[in-house]
């Protein structure tokens, strides 16, 4: 097995403000005096103005630091503090497990102890009905708030909208719903599909093949949209056979392997299978070395986001990052302001955060796996 590659490249707003974020919590900034400003974090840090705004409005949405109309910006109070509403209580509806869901829950849960809040958990596994229940029992319970990661058959039913016609503030997390007005902290799943094909066609790939996982959620159809319209800028008719949406991973192991042999020993078979996520990755690269298909050599991989069994990024050609933890995180920060200022009512929010692409031609080394030939 080869060594590990580099690690993901971190945006540069990203290290920005996490070194902000240090400094702040080593106490190198008062809440009396004015907070750095965009020019001295270009000149400190050697970046743009754009950098710089982003890393601050950052810290402005994460509660770092506060604007003051005519005053400037400064590092807000860090005193804990006791929800305003509720029962001092949050529910976290989730789905499945893995490292996603888990850096996900680590961030919600690193807020709660911070903003001072107790945390429910409900781990739904997919099923509509028990996702449902959850969010009627912790409503029943008086909960403050909802944070909910909606399954693939959700929808705008008794549980979502029974949190509406009682005003408890709900933030979705990783997608969103629809049919359904309320908050979201999402990832950018469109760049994540056009992204990663722009970087698939530069490694030298035209001919792509998708496979899928859930094929009715939001984030799914937003990558599909990314990666359509990364075909059409490079010129690149998008074929129905390789882009259609239909489940991969959920097939028994004999329909998954026909579906492979359909695209791999046709005409003008794939180059890459774009799966995605980890899970339909890992399955991919199983069935395919049962097959007889050497990876890479034979066919490459690549996945929309990293959230599978193991780290599946040495196995592949090119794979997004999440932020996933990032994600919990900013979540809980805006149902915590939803509570605290009696805001359950405005309007809707969608916080959009950007994904890292990681691709092996800048790695200095990936795994190869070798089917045995008999």
């Amino acid at each position: 097995m080869a060594s590990q590659p580099d690690a993901p490249r971190i945006p540069r707003y990203q290290q920005v403000k996490q070194e902000l974020i240090a400094a702040i919590e080593a106490g190198r900034f008062s809440p009396e005096v004015p907070f750095v400003t965009q020019r001295k974090i270009c000149e400190d840090y050697g970046v743009s103005h754009a950098t710089a705004v982003r890393a601050l409005n950052d810290l402005v949405a994460e509660g770092y630091v506060v604007r003051r109309r005519g005053l400037g910006t400064f590092v807000a109070p860090r005193t804990p503090h006791r929800p305003a509403a509720g029962d001092g209580s949050v529910a976290c509806v989730l789905q499945n497990h893995g490292p996603h869901v888990a850096n996900l829950l680590g961030g919600v849960e690193s807020a709660c102890a911070e903003l001072g809040y107790r945390l429910f958990l409900n781990h739904c596994e997919g099923d509509a009905d028990r996702e449902e229940r959850a969010l009627l029992a912790a409503l029943d319970h008086g909960v403050s708030g909802i944070i909910a990661y909606a399954g693939p058959r959700s929808s705008a039913g008794r549980g979502y909208a029974e949190a509406q016609r009682r005003g408890v503030p709900l933030v979705l997390v990783d997608r969103y719903l629809p049919d359904i007005a309320t908050d979201a902290v999402l990832v950018d799943n469109f760049s994540a599909g056009h992204d990663l094909t722009g970087e698939l066609i530069a490694s030298g790939h035209s001919v792509i093949a998708t496979l899928w996982d859930e094929t009715e959620v939001t984030s799914v159809r937003d990558r599909l949209a990314g990666h359509l319209e990364a075909l059409r800028r490079h010129g690149i008719p998008a074929r129905p056979d390789l882009t259609v949406l239909r489940p991969y991973s959920t097939l028994e192991p004999d329909q998954r392997r026909a579906r492979l042999a359909e695209l791999l020993r046709g005409p003008q078979p794939p180059s890459v299978l774009l799966c995605a996520n980890g899970y339909v990755l890992a399955s991919a690269a199983q069935d395919l070395v049962a097959m007889g298909f050497d990876i890479p050599g034979d066919v490459d991989l690549a996945g929309m986001d990293d959230a599978g069994p193991f780290d599946v990024l040495p196995l592949t050609v090119a794979a997004v990052s999440l932020p996933s933890r990032e994600m919990g995180e900013r979540a809980m920060r805006l149902l915590d302001r939803r509570i605290t200022a009696a805001e359950a009512n405005a309007t809707p929010e969608r916080i959009v955060l950007p994904v890292t692409v990681n691709a092996r031609r800048f790695s200095r080394a990936h795994l190869r796996v070798v089917a045995t030939k008999e």
